[in-house]
C-alpha cells in the first residue's frame, strides 16, 4: 500500500514576500508595455543616472551664479556627499543581498547601470535623496532659488523634484530593471541618507569640524 504524499512545507515569510513581490512587479511591468511609451520610461532612467548627475551637479557648483549664492553651493556640496554615501551604502547592499535583476529585464546595455544586482535600487535611492535634501534645505536656498530660475516659488520647484523622484522611481518597475520592493527600499535608504547629510555630514558641520581640528 502506497503512503500517502506528505504535503509540501509551508513558505516561510520571506519565501510569501518574495513571490508577491514578484508577481506584482511582472504585472506592473506587463501593463506599462501596453499603456506608457517606453521612450519616457527610459528618459527617466537616464535623468536619474549617476553618470548625469555628477558632472551635472559639480558643473552646476562651479557656475558663477552658484557660486554667489552660498545656501545654493551648500546644497550641492550636501547633493554630492550624500550621492557619495548613496553609492558606498548601495554597492555594499548589493553585494551583501545579491538579488538578481528579473527576468524580463532587457536591453540594459543601453542604459547606463553596470551591476546585475537588483535590491536596492541605486536609481530610487539616489533620486529620494536629491528629493528630501531639496526638502530639507529649502527654507535656506528659497530666495536665491528663485533668483536663479527667475519665476515662480521655490516651493513649485520643490514639487517638481519630488515628482520628478516618484516617476523615476516607480520607472524602475515598469522597465523591468527592479521588483517592488527593491524600489521601496531604495526610496527609504535615499531619504535616511538626506537625513544623515543634513544632520551630521552637511557642508557646513565638515567645514566646522575641519577648523576645529586645525585650531588643536
Amino acid at each position: 500500500m502506497e503512503q500517502p504524499k506528505q504535503p509540501p512545507p509551508p513558505l516561510s515569510i520571506r519565501r510569501r514576500l518574495t513571490s508577491i513581490d514578484t508577481a506584482l512587479s511582472l504585472r506592473l511591468h506587463d501593463l506599462a508595455q501596453l499603456l506608457l511609451p517606453r521612450p519616457l520610461l527610459k528618459a527617466l532612467e537616464i535623468s536619474g543616472d549617476g553618470r548625469l548627475f555628477f558632472p551635472v551637479t559639480l558643473s552646476l557648483l562651479l557656475t558663477s551664479a552658484t557660486a554667489a549664492s552660498p545656501p545654493l553651493s551648500a546644497l550641492l556640496a550636501d547633493l554630492l556627499i550624500g550621492a557619495l554615501l548613496d553609492l558606498l551604502l548601495v554597492g555594499l547592499l548589493k553585494h551583501l543581498v545579491r538579488r538578481p535583476r528579473p527576468l524580463y529585464n532587457k536591453h540594459m546595455f543601453l542604459s547606463f547601470a553596470v551591476d546585475h544586482w537588483s535590491f536596492p535600487s541605486g536609481h530610487a535611492s539616489r533620486v529620494c535623496l536629491i528629493a528630501a535634501l531639496f526638502h530639507l534645505e529649502s527654507a535656506e536656498v528659497a530666495g536665491d532659488l528663485t533668483d536663479l530660475l527667475g519665476f515662480g516659488e521655490a516651493a513649485m520647484f520643490n514639487w517638481f523634484v519630488g515628482g520628478w523622484a516618484a516617476a523615476t522611481s516607480v520607472s524602475r518597475v515598469l522597465l523591468g530593471r527592479h521588483f517592488v520592493f527593491d524600489v521601496i527600499a531604495g526610496a527609504c535608504l535615499g531619504v535616511f541618507e538626506a537625513v544623515v547629510v543634513f544632520r551630521f555630514l552637511n557642508c557646513s558641520v565638515l567645514s566646522a569640524v575641519s577648523i576645529s581640528e586645525r585650531l588643536l
